[in-house]
């Protein structure tokens, strides 16, 4: 496997300057941790500039609705964020990457997801490739966002080994980043969430066509880390779930949902994780380098 991190000269500007954004966000959880807080950790599913500018405002209200304090901690990649998760750094996560066996040992417990429609994890080529069918993926570059990528990385490419198409995985750190090199011409295919491609594609004027895509599933969920008290885990589930329902927090999510590409219906709901049971599925029949 390789990484193919080749931008443009705009292109490393701009994650120069998302990376800056990272670092205050560090000394602020450092700052937190002395006041007690609790640090949340959303997966990487954009830039960070884009991450930051779409949670600070709910992580804000989240925290005055419900007395609870809650402080964002992003890593520079997916796979760095959930290092932070494993290595018990933080106590709240947005995140789809705790269903494996080994990690549903951790004791990580869903209370909310967002309300968006079914999910897919897919593979696609630009509209105008010549590529049309998976098997002519062999011995070409397939970029995803990283390793630790569910929807993106681990569904997508376990239909590829499945199928005995022996094409070359590039990560990229983030969605974002990964269709970069997809529409730049850099790779072949891209491993993709569909949420999150059909979100780019309007943002950035982009068309892309569907080699494959997998069974629907849920988007990612909200969890708390087992050591975190109950009362705190109801409070801060209380204020998510009842942010869309509060004319405050209704106008905070209408405004930081265009930064991504969601509509305003795109809400939290209450879960008692039932809802992803196919993400535990996966990991009974999933190719052994992938569980």
């Amino acid at each position: 496997m390789k990484t193919n991190p080749v931008f443009s000269a705009a292109k490393r500007l701009a994650m120069k300057l998302a990376i800056g954004l990272a670092l205050p966000l560090c000394g602020l959880t450092a700052q937190a941790a002395e006041e007690q807080a609790y640090r949340f950790s959303p997966v990487n599913q954009a830039s960070i500039a884009l991450s930051a500018d779409y949670w600070n405002p709910i992580v804000a209200y989240v925290s005055e609705k419900s007395g609870v304090k809650l402080v964002l901690k992003i890593g520079r990649t997916s796979a760095d964020t959930t290092a932070y998760v494993l290595a018990q750094e933080v106590e709240f996560v947005f995140s789809n990457h705790l269903f494996s066996p080994e990690r549903d040992k951790l004791g990580w417990k869903v209370f909310g997801r967002r309300l968006t429609p079914p999910i897919h994890g897919q593979l696609i080529v630009p509209a105008e490739s010549t590529i049309t069918d998976l098997t002519q993926l062999g011995g070409k570059d397939v970029v995803y966002p990283g390793p630790e990528a569910f929807v993106s990385y681990k569904v997508p490419y376990a239909q590829l080994l499945n199928q005995k198409v022996d094409a070359k995985v590039v990560f990229a750190g983030n969605t974002d980043s990964a269709l970069a090199q997809l529409f730049s011409g850099r790779v072949a295919a891209a491993g993709v969430n569909s949420q999150l491609a059909e979100n780019y594609a309007r943002r950035e004027g982009k068309k892309f066509r569907v080699l494959w895509s997998s069974e629907p599933l849920h988007d990612l969920a909200l969890m708390a880390a087992a050591k975190v008290p109950e009362k705190d885990v109801q409070a801060v589930a209380k204020a998510f779930a009842g942010m869309h329902k509060d004319p405050k927090g209704q106008a905070i999510l209408q405004e930081v949902s265009k930064h991504i590409g969601l509509t305003q219906e795109a809400y939290f709901i209450n879960s008692d994780g039932s809802e992803y049971a196919p993400y535990r599925k996966f990991y009974q029949t999933a190719p052994a380098q992938l569980r």
